[in-house]
């Protein structure tokens, strides 16, 4: 009702963001898309640490941005991973700003058009002397360079009409026009993460040097709760990767880890509905999935979507139920995975939370099995 009759009275209504980036004195670099933005902006806030700079972190990720305003100087560098949600009542726009990729998400929520308008409101602001970080391969989003008269930078895999700051053919990565490392040396799986890491480069550029970037590309493992390899129990890989809240997300992590695996993996799916379809999970789950686990409210509705198309589901009544049967039903070289493709809010406050149940889970089957010393990748 606040928020209602100050509309009626056309007085200005500000989110955080807005207060933000209206008062922040250093540069701030900010980063939004439907995927792939806390990968981003973790790599790019490591390589600026690396290479000695005064920066920092926050915004949807981490600590709150607004409480960090009093130790922000004019030469810090902040790195912000910004949702469509921070874009709402937001009139201005990061120095240099990147939108990772764009694809149907919060539908329950926003109109398809709704939903891109806010991803493109984060470079509308921008000035000339500002820099916009796009994806040449990714439609949608490159789209938001008509929206920005910021000098623009470009990212991406395959050939590309524009003279790219980033790019890889699959095999090989380029910053500009120099070769600076293969993709086989990523440690984070996955051609998701393959475009996380040319966008990182691509946001970097001018500000990191080559070497100091690549060895921050060597050494990441990646983000908890995002394919995140929590143990191996009897020749069995446990596969936390609870951030994927769509189904587009679970394809991913299906063909990140699936790639050389013809039905060995034993997926667990569901939590609460976005209203995404369903349909570009089918072919991979049909390939590499001997078995789903439902759970969760959306766990009845997908199980009739899947089993109607000849997927072998069991609807379990929660998480661990779900895991447990997965758990039994796998052999060696198997793979349980934690790959949702749901929210957490059905059951639990975040995915965090529900990542965090399926590590003690997993924690719990190993010391069942006599290996709850094991080393643990958690």
């Amino acid at each position: 009702p606040l928020l209602v009759e100050a509309e009626r009275r056309d007085i200005p209504i500000y989110g955080p963001m807005q207060v933000f980036l209206e008062r922040c004195p250093g540069r701030v670099i900010g980063i939004t898309g439907s995927a792939g933005k806390t990968t981003t902006t973790t790599l790019v806030h490591r390589m600026l640490e690396a290479q000695g700079l005064d920066c920092t972190v926050g915004g949807n990720i981490g600590v709150g941005l607004l409480s960090q305003l009093p130790q922000i100087a004019p030469h810090t560098y902040v790195v912000a991973e910004i949702a469509h949600s921070q874009l709402l009542r937001t009139t201005c726009s990061p120095q240099i700003a990147a939108i990772t990729n764009i694809s149907p998400n919060h539908l329950d929520q926003f109109s398809w058009d709704d939903y891109q308008a806010l991803k493109y409101r984060l470079v509308s602001m921008q000035s000339r002397e500002d820099r916009v970080v796009l994806p040449f391969d990714e439609p949608r989003a490159g789209a938001a360079a008509q929206f920005s008269p910021a000098g623009h930078s470009w990212f991406g895999l395959g050939p590309s009409s524009c003279s790219a700051t980033a790019r890889s053919d699959g095999t090989q990565i380029w910053r500009t026009d120099r070769r600076v490392m293969s993709a086989s040396e990523l440690q984070i799986p996955g051609q998701h993460n393959l475009r996380n890491a040319l966008a990182a480069l691509a946001l970097t550029e001018g500000i990191v040097e080559d070497d100091v970037a690549v060895s921050v590309l060597r050494e990441f493992t990646g983000v908890p709760h995002r394919l995140e390899l929590v143990r191996e129990i009897g020749g069995v890989r446990f596969i936390n990767d609870s951030i994927a809240t769509t189904p587009e997300r679970t394809l991913a992590g299906l063909r990140a880890i699936g790639e050389q695996l013809d039905g060995q993996i034993l997926l667990l799916l569901g939590g609460r509905d976005k209203r995404l379809p369903l349909d570009p999970l089918l072919a991979e789950v049909q390939r590499a999935v001997r078995h789903v686990a439902l759970f969760g409210e959306a766990g009845p509705h997908w199980s009739d979507w899947l089993s109607a198309r000849g997927v072998a589901t069991q609807v379990c009544d929660s998480l661990e139920s779900a895991f447990t049967v997965a758990a039994q039903a796998a052999e060696a070289g198997d793979v349980v995975l934690l790959s949702p493709g749901g929210t957490s809010f059905d059951a639990y406050p975040n995915f965090e939370a529900r990542g965090q149940h399926f590590r003690d889970l997993t924690e719990r089957w190993a010391q069942e099995r006599g290996q709850g010393d094991g080393a643990s990748h958690g």
